[in-house]
């Protein structure tokens, strides 16, 4: 998803779409949310670990 959400920017940035670029600061912030909490061993949606 952090992959996913840099590239949507990186595209958005190029192009000035501007949808891609929300959608891609979007998911570079859940995509790091879901990354910490992995990290301390919070487990999310029944997975101990994001990645």
């Amino acid at each position: 998803m952090i992959a996913l959400g840099v590239i949507l920017l990186i595209i958005g940035f190029l192009t000035g779409i501007s949808i891609l670029w929300t959608i891609g600061i979007i998911l570079l912030v859940i995509g790091l949310i879901l990354f910490l909490l992995g990290a301390v061993g919070h487990g999310i949606a029944g997975r101990r670990h994001y990645w």
